[in-house]
C-alpha cells in the first residue's frame, strides 16, 4: 500500500494534482469519502449553472416576443424538473472524473481519511475496517463548506445553505438571502428569475463587494430593476423560524426592519474542512482557520502539503486546479513559477454576469499608480444591441506610465467567457496600445475590449 503521492479530496484541486501526477510518472491514489469531484462539481461549479442555464431559458420565453418570436403559450418554471437537470448534469462530470482517474492509472480509496505521522494516512470506509496507506507525498485537497453563523443557525429546512438551495423540492414564494458575493447573489438571481420574491441583505456598502465600485452599482441597479430588494450597509441580527414564516430582523442604516420569508439563504462565505483529518498528530500549523503552506504549498512537515481551499487565497475551483498542478511539478522535481495571485479571474453568473481581474480602480490608486482608465458600454456594441444584450460594459484599468493593463472589470452577457482575455494580456505584460492594435473579430461581444483599451487613449471610435 505505498504510493509516490497520496491526495486526500478529489475536487478540482485533487483530482486535477493527482492526474498531473500520474502524467509525470508517479504512482497516485486519491482518498474521497463522498462523490469524486467534490463540491464545485456535485454541489457547486456545475449544478448551479445548470439551475442558472434553466432560468435563462425561462426568461428568454417570457421575452420570445422582444425577438420577433410567437410564443401562443404560457412559460412557467418547474423547479423539481430545473434541479433534476442539475443532478443529472452534476452526476454525470463526476462519472467523467471517476474516468480520468481510471483513464490515468489512479486509484480510488472511497473513504475518510485521517494523516498519520511519517507519511500515512488512515482510511475508514462507511462500511468496513480502517487501512493504512503510506507515501512518499501526501496533498491535503479538503475543500470548504457553508460558513455558519451563530445569529444564522441552519436547520436545513427554513435556514438553508448552498446544498439544500440547489435542491428544493418546493419554490418558496419568497427568500432572503443573506450575503452578495458569488454564492449569494447567483441564487438571489436564479430564484427571482423563476418567480420567488427575494430580498438581497449585504453587510457592506455595495453587492458584490470584491468588485470594482461601478460594476457593484450596475449590477445593483439591474437587480433592483428586477425587482429584487436589495439591502446594502445591513446585517441580519436574528432570525425566528417559530411561525409559518421566518420573521428576518435586519438593521439598516435607518434602524430595525423585519422581513417575513419562506426560506432563509445563508450564503456568507465558506470554512475550510481541516478538522479531523489529524493536523494536530502530524504537527502541520494552522493560522486563521486554513493551513500555514510556502509558495510551493508544503506544510511545515516534510511530506505533507496542502492546496485549494484549505489554504489562503481566493476559494475558487481554478486557483486550486492551479495550485494542484504547481505543487506537483515542484514535488516532481520541475521549476514552476509560483502562482500569481494577483492575476486570477473571478466569475459570478447571474445575468448580467460579472467578471473581473487584477486591480479595481480604488486598489491601483492606493497602490500609488498614475492610470489611464478606459471604459465602453454594451449599448455600443452591435453584437450586444442584435442579441438583445446591450446592458453593461467593459472598463479596462493601465499604468499611464507604461502602459501596463492593471486590470479588467466587465459586467454583461458573456463577460464570463470574455475575461480570459485579460487575464492573458496581463500574464504576458501586455500593453494598452497592443490592445488596440489587436484586431478583434466583429460583430463580437468581445470588441468591447479593444473598444474599452482605446477609450482609456482618447482613441475610441464606436463611442
Amino acid at each position: 500500500m505505498k504510493y509516490d503521492l497520496i491526495v486526500l479530496g478529489s475536487g478540482p484541486g485533487g483530482y486535477v494534482a493527482a492526474i498531473r501526477a500520474s502524467q509525470l510518472g508517479m504512482k497516485v491514489a486519491v482518498v474521497e469519502k463522498a462523490e469524486l469531484g467534490g463540491v464545485c462539481l456535485n454541489w457547486g461549479c456545475i449544478p448551479t449553472k445548470a439551475l442558472l442555464k434553466s432560468a435563462q431559458v425561462f426568461e428568454y420565453l417570457n421575452h420570445a416576443a422582444d425577438y420577433g418570436v410567437k410564443f401562443d403559450g404560457e412559460a412557467s418554471a418547474s423547479l423539481p424538473d430545473m434541479v433534476k437537470r442539475s443532478r443529472e448534469v452534476a452526476a454525470g462530470m463526476s462519472k467523467g472524473i471517476q474516468f480520468l482517474l481510471k483513464k490515468n492509472k489512479i486509484e480510488h480509496i472511497q473513504g475518510h481519511g485521517t494523516l498519520l505521522p511519517g507519511k500515512k494516512i488512515r482510511v475508514k470506509p462507511d462500511d468496513g475496517d480502517a487501512t493504512e496507506y503510506e507515501a512518499d507525498h501526501i496533498i491535503i485537497a479538503t475543500g470548504a463548506r457553508s460558513r455558519q453563523l451563530d445569529n444564522l443557525p441552519q436547520d436545513g429546512k427554513k435556514i438553508i445553505g448552498y446544498r439544500e438551495a440547489m435542491v428544493l423540492d418546493k419554490q418558496p414564494e419568497s427568500m432572503v438571502v443573506v450575503g452578495s458575493g458569488a454564492i449569494g447573489t447567483e441564487f438571489a438571481w436564479f430564484y427571482n428569475a423563476i418567480g420567488t420574491k427575494v430580498t438581497l441583505v449585504e453587510f457592506m456598502p455595495n453587492i458584490v463587494p470584491l468588485e470594482d465600485e461601478e460594476v457593484s452599482k450596475t449590477l445593483e441597479r439591474s437587480f433592483k430593476k428586477a425587482k429584487i430588494k436589495v439591502m446594502t450597509n445591513s446585517s441580519v441580527e436574528s432570525v425566528d423560524t417559530s411561525g409559518e414564516k421566518c420573521k428576518v430582523l435586519v438593521k439598516t442604516k435607518k434602524g430595525e426592519e423585519t422581513i417575513e420569508a419562506d426560506i432563509v439563504l445563508s450564503a456568507v462565505g465558506i470554512a475550510a474542512n481541516i478538522e479531523g483529518i489529524g493536523l494536530e498528530e502530524t504537527g502541520i500549523k494552522t493560522e486563521k482557520g486554513k493551513i500555514v503552506v510556502d509558495e510551493f504549498y508544503r506544510t511545515g512537515v516534510e511530506g505533507y502539503y496542502a492546496i485549494g481551499d484549505a489554504v489562503p487565497g481566493q476559494a475558487l475551483a481554478h486557483v486550486a486546479s492551479a495550485e494542484g498542478i504547481i505543487c506537483v511539478e515542484k514535488i516532481a522535481g520541475h521549476h514552476p513559477e509560483p502562482m500569481d495571485y494577483n492575476n486570477i479571474p473571478g466569475c459570478t453568473y447571474c445575468s448580467p454576469e460579472v467578471a473581473s481581474v487584477g486591480y479595481t480602480e480604488k486598489a491601483a490608486k492606493e497602490a500609488g499608480y498614475e492610470l489611464k482608465v478606459g471604459k465602453f458600454p454594451f449599448s455600443a456594441s452591435g453584437k450586444a444591441s442584435a442579441a438583445g444584450a446591450k446592458e453593461g460594459f467593459v472598463k479596462l484599468i493601465f499604468d499611464a506610465k507604461y502602459g501596463e493593463l492593471l486590470g479588467a472589470h466587465m459586467i454583461g452577457a458573456n463577460v464570463t467567457e470574455m475575461i480570459a482575455e485579460a487575464v492573458v494580456a496581463r500574464k504576458l505584460e501586455t500593453t494598452g496600445h497592443e490592445l488596440i492594435k489587436a484586431v478583434h473579430p466583429h460583430p463580437t461581444m468581445s470588441e468591447a475590449v479593444m473598444e474599452a483599451a482605446a477609450a482609456a487613449y482618447d482613441e475610441v471610435i464606436h463611442m
